[in-house]
């Protein structure tokens, strides 16, 4: 815990779910927490816990999918505490449709959500992030490892992701900045909820059993913990760890699981 004090951490998407987590764990580890979400009254009640509880945070309103949004978050966290030494790109919107049916729109959010609001929010908070050899941390999915069937808008938007920020780590080889790419299981947080069907409705309940899935402060926990270690990729259960083992030796028989798996789904959009 102690490594965090002082530091200042940036997490998007920040009003609920996993952001949430991670928010709340770095300002209780002593770091200066700065939370980006478009939902202001859940940001302004989080800040103002975290500050009744004696820690530090602040937050800026912000749409990750508008480049003036996020330099408004880091100049934010900048102007409040002085800079920026670990950046959380967790900001996402998932989907559950098959290709053959989903309107194009409804991919080309996911990937200004997913994709371009971790391009935003690095463009800017990487000087700081250089001047301390401090963090980036996109947050991704076992749909970034392999294809995840209904999901073809999600599993693209985080392939995109994982490209874009390992280019970042080679070109900062050089200048100490630590990337990593976090793979948290299906976690009880309200993507699920939130996520698009295929003429871009949010779906509005989870076909998945909450009580067997991670909990957003079990996400946080393990993330913070791998920052500290500066992990390249981190994968938080059996799942993903097999999914990028058996990719690796027997892809094709990680197609035919993956397919059977998901169509097991209650209501799944294929069989």
């Amino acid at each position: 815990m102690d490594f965090f004090k002082g530091k200042t951490v940036v997490v998007t998407g920040a009003s609920s779910g996993i952001g949430r987590a991670l928010a709340e764990y770095f300002a209780a580890a002593g770091a200066n927490a700065v939370l980006g979400a478009r939902h202001e009254d859940a940001l302004r009640e989080i800040v103002g816990r975290i500050g009744a509880a004696g820690g530090h945070a602040a937050y800026a309103v912000c749409d990750v999918t508008r480049e003036a949004d996020c330099k408004r978050l880091i100049d934010t966290a900048v102007d409040t505490f002085g800079g920026v030494d670990v950046l959380i790109c967790n900001a996402g919107i998932s989907m559950r449709a098959l290709f053959d049916e989903v309107d194009l729109a409804v991919l080309h959010k996911l990937m200004d959500v997913n994709f371009w609001g971790c391009v935003n929010c690095t463009k800017y908070a990487l000087p700081y992030i250089q001047r301390v050899r401090g963090s980036i941390v996109g947050v991704s999915s076992v749909a970034g490892i392999h294809g995840l069937p209904g999901r073809t808008g999600y599993s693209a938007s985080k392939y995109a992701m994982t490209g874009f920020l390992e280019t970042i780590r080679i070109e900062n080889r050089k200048k100490g900045v630590h990337v990593m790419i976090a793979c948290p299981g299906f976690t009880a947080s309200n993507v699920r909820f939130s996520a698009l069907t295929a003429d871009g409705s949010q779906q509005g309940e989870t076909p998945r059993e909450e009580g067997k899935m991670m909990t957003a402060e079990e996400v946080a926990r393990i993330i913070a913990r791998a920052v500290v270690r500066r992990k390249r990729l981190c994968l938080m259960e059996f799942q993903g760890r097999a999914t990028h083992f058996v990719k690796k030796f027997w892809p094709s028989l990680l197609d035919r699981l993956f397919y059977w798996y998901m169509s097991k789904e209650p209501d799944s959009p294929f069989k």
